[in-house]
C-alpha cells in the first residue's frame, strides 16, 4: 500500500512546528552560551543577549539542525553550532541597522541595537557576538575532532569575510543610487546573504564528517536557497509591510538599493525565487524523504508573508 501524500497545510504544520521547535532548542543554547558576567562590562554582554535573543526565523539555525540530523550528529553539538550562526547573523544585523550602513531604527519588530543602547555600545556588542561565534566552534564541545571544528570555525570565516557577508555589504553600499546589472546583483546578494545560509546548510554535514559529495549537495542547496531566500526578502520590503516583516518597509526603493524586484519587477523576480527554491530542492535528491523538512523549507522561503 502507498503511503498517503500529505496535505500542503499538513506539510506547513509540520514545518512551522519544527521550525519553532528548533527555534526554542537554539534560543536555550544562546541563553547559556551568553551569560552575563558581572562588573561593568554586563552592559556589553546585556546588548549582546538583546541582539541574539528573543526574536528571528532561525532559518539559519533551522538548517544547520536538519542537516546535522541527516548523519545523526548529536544534537547538543549541532545546537552549538546553530546559535554560533545565528550569534554572526545577529551580529551582522546589528552593524547593519546603524546609521553609517541602513540607518534603520527597527529589527524584528523592536528598537534596533544602537537604539536600545547606543551606537558604541552596538558596534562592540556586533564584534563581541562574532567573535564568541568563532570561539563557540573552536571549543572541544562542539565536536570531539579537531579537524571537524578547523573546517567550521574556516568555512564560517570565508562565509563571512571580504570574500563573504562582509564583502556583499561593501558592494551593496558602492551599489546605491548605481545601476548593477542582474548578474551583479545576483552577485552581491550570494555573497552578502547566501554565503552564510550556504554555510548553515553545509555545517551539518562538517559535522557529520560526511563524504564530499553529500557535503556539496547539501552547499548547493544552501547556495539556491540562499538567494531565493533574498529575493523573497526583497519582495516582502517591496509589498509587505512593516508590521508583517518587523523592519522597515520600503527602505530598498527609498534608498536606491540594488535588487533584483527592482531590476525585474515583482513578478519575474517572484517566478526567479521560485525557480530557485525548485533548484535548492533537486540537490536533496540523494538523500531521499531524509531531507523532505528541507525541501518544504525552500517551498516555505518564497512563499513566507515576514
Amino acid at each position: 500500500m502507498m503511503t498517503p501524500v500529505a496535505s500542503l497545510a499538513e506539510c506547513e504544520a509540520g514545518l512551522a512546528g519544527s521550525l519553532g521547535a528548533c527555534a526554542r532548542l537554539v534560543e536555550q543554547a544562546l541563553d547559556v552560551l551568553l551569560p552575563t558576567p558581572e562588573g561593568a562590562e554586563a552592559r556589553l554582554t546585556e546588548a549582546m543577549r538583546y541582539a541574539a535573543l528573543g526574536g528571528g526565523k532561525r532559518l539559519r539555525a533551522f538548517l544547520v539542525m536538519e542537516g546535522a540530523a541527516l548523519f545523526a550528529v548529536s544534537e547538543t553539538c549541532a545546537a552549538r553550532v546553530a546559535a554560533s550562526v545565528e550569534m554572526l547573523h545577529a551580529y551582522s544585523l546589528v552593524h547593519d541597522d546603524l546609521p553609517a550602513m541602513d540607518d534603520d531604527d527597527l529589527r524584528r519588530g523592536k528598537p534596533s541595537a544602537h537604539r536600545a543602547f547606543d551606537e558604541a555600545t552596538a558596534i562592540l556588542a556586533g564584534d563581541a557576538l562574532q567573535t564568541r561565534a568563532f570561539e563557540v566552534l573552536a571549543e572541544p564541545d562542539t565536536h570531539s575532532d579537531p579537524q571537524a571544528r578547523c573546517e567550521l570555525v574556516a568555512a564560517l570565516a570565508a562565509a563571512s569575510g571580504a570574500r563573504g557577508m562582509a564583502g556583499g555589504q561593501m558592494l551593496d553600499m558602492l551599489a546605491e543610487g548605481g545601476t548593477l546589472t542582474a548578474a551583479e546583483v545576483t552577485r552581491l546578494q550570494a555573497l552578502k546573504t547566501g554565503r552564510l545560509i550556504q554555510f548553515s546548510a553545509e555545517a551539518g554535514a562538517i559535522l557529520g564528517r560526511a563524504p564530499p559529495p553529500q557535503r556539496l549537495s547539501l552547499a548547493g542547496y544552501g547556495r539556491d536557497l540562499g538567494a531565493a531566500f533574498q529575493i523573497a526578502d526583497d519582495l516582502l520590503d517591496a509589498v509587505g509591510s512593516t508590521a508583517e516583516i518587523g523592519k522597515t518597509a520600503g527602505k530598498d526603493a527609498g534608498s536606491g538599493k540594488a535588487t533584483l524586484v527592482a531590476l525585474l519587477g515583482v513578478e519575474r523576480a517572484r517566478a526567479q525565487a521560485e525557480l530557485l527554491a525548485e533548484q535548492a530542492a533537486g540537490h536533496l535528491d540523494g538523500f531521499g524523504r531524509r531531507a523532505d523538512m528541507l525541501r518544504q523549507l525552500a517551498e516555505y522561503v518564497v512563499s513566507r508573508r515576514s
